[in-house]
């Protein structure tokens, strides 16, 4: 079977890589965090994302993944790699494409001891037009060979959810292959009918630059469905006997529009959503292209968890020397990634008005300290954070959190307020016993 290279270790390459080699797949891994490479190869994941620890324990131990710190190596044992470095971006969304240049270099002086035939894959997310009009002129510029002779290429997106990205990977709703040059997606096919079976999903073989447009307008259309619905919910929750929970179960039920991401709540952050919307505004501006729907969607989200720090001021008169509990750090559940997340913005705007800041997450604690430092206090249990508390605010859907009952907040609280920024309980049953407030729930008639 073919042996294939993931060149980039962050949330992307390690799940890509831990998946393909779980399936038999001889994959070498390369990454320049020694660190990151020494835990790998004790079999330990460096990321916090559900079935990965387990997986990559065994794939180790089977000796279908192989860490190398080499990228020579990788390219010398394999026909196919991926490039999944990251490709962050300046404030105002222009993309920093240092680790993409520099790993296209490497490939490029790699490529010259090998025979032709070697595949490269673009797998980061990179503005369209990047992968014919950079990567390939550097590799080009460093093997000596051209494109579609001496190597290949082409752009394969990814579309994983993090905290599902294990089983995303493995159940995918579609396959996406932008070829630069003629031809390169065939190898890429071959692999992924040996990596899916008969399992294997709809296949769509484009050019590269709508591969790379696929990425930024998937991604554009799943956040201007959540920034649609907050704003129905701030909507909401002016109306008597309004919930947006039952407006977005009914409009869900329309086939055109379906239900998935329309949970309102305090925002969306992640790697991803923010950057790529950023990064796609900045190329349309740089076209002199006019994208009012992408500034909504980003203005809508920016504001949002100001939404909870409202809330819990005119509910307290004042936040100034009061002791707010917040429920949640990661950006979704089932993950520690914090990058861009709603809590930070929350409790730098709760810490400006004078609060002081008492934090519980199941996972994202280190990463948070790192961030917040001595700032905040970090709780030891959901419980323990609601003591002494003056306001409560739900900020991640944790599942450890829907066991919290009405007592556990009214019992320990100083002034039991709770304002359910997820729409996590059920408002008949908390508004008993404590003060309850949700994102897109209307006064009580």
């Amino acid at each position: 079977m073919t042996n294939v290279g993931v060149l980039g270790l962050g949330y992307v390459g390690l799940v890509t890589a831990a998946c393909l080699s779980s399936r038999g797949i001889r994959t070498f891994c390369y990454d320049v965090d020694v660190e990151k490479l020494r835990s790998l190869r004790r079999g330990l994941s460096p990321i916090f994302e559900p079935g990965l620890k387990e997986m990559i324990r065994d794939v180790v131990d089977s000796g279908t993944l192989i860490v190398t710190d080499s990228l020579d190596d990788v390219i010398r044992n394999t026909s196919i790699a991926f490039i999944t470095v990251g490709t962050p971006s300046s404030p105002d969304g222009q993309v920093d494409l240092s680790y993409i240049r520099a790993v296209s270099e490497n490939i490029g002086a790699a490529l010259r001891g090998r025979p032709d035939g070697y595949l490269v894959v673009v797998k980061s997310t990179v503005p369209p037009g990047t992968t014919a009009g950079v990567i390939k002129p550097v590799i080009e510029g460093g093997s000596g060979r051209s494109c579609g002779r001496g190597f290949s290429l082409c752009v394969n997106p990814e579309f994983l959810r993090e905290g599902n990205a294990v089983y995303d990977t493995l159940n995918p709703d579609r396959i996406v292959i932008g070829e630069v040059d003629p031809g390169s997606s065939r190898p890429l096919i071959e692999l992924y009918t040996k990596f899916y079976g008969e399992r294997r999903p709809p296949t769509l073989i484009t050019n590269h630059v709508n591969a790379e447009l696929i990425k930024y307008t998937n991604n554009l259309f799943l956040a201007m469905r959540v920034s649609a619905i907050n704003m129905i919910a701030n909507v909401c929750q002016r109306i008597p006997g309004a919930d947006v929970t039952v407006v977005a179960e009914g409009v869900g039920m329309d086939r055109r529009i379906g239900p998935h991401f329309l949970r309102a709540g305090l925002g969306w952050g992640g790697s991803c959503w923010p950057k790529d919307l950023r990064g796609l505004r900045y190329l349309a501006r740089s076209l002199n292209v006019e994208v009012p729907l992408i500034d909504a969607t980003i203005e809508v989200n920016e504001q949002q968890p100001l939404l909870a720090v409202k809330m819990a001021s005119e509910m307290l008169g004042t936040l100034r020397g009061k002791r707010v509990a917040v429920l949640g750090l990661s950006f979704k559940p089932g993950t520690d990634d914090i990058r861009e997340a709603t809590s930070l913005k929350l409790i730098r705007h709760l810490l400006e008005s004078g609060a002081t800041v008492v934090a519980y997450d199941p996972a994202a604690m280190e990463n948070a300290r790192r961030v917040l430092g001595n700032s905040i206090t970090f709780a030891r249990s959901p419980r323990d954070c609601l003591d002494g508390a003056d306001c409560c605010i739900l900020v991640t859907e944790w599942e450890e959190f829907k066991s919290l009952t009405p007592l556990d907040f009214a019992g320990r609280m100083r002034f039991p307020l709770l304002i359910d920024g997820r729409r996590v309980y059920d408002p008949t049953v908390f508004s008993k016993g404590l003060r309850y407030v949700a994102v897109g729930l209307g006064p009580r008639e």
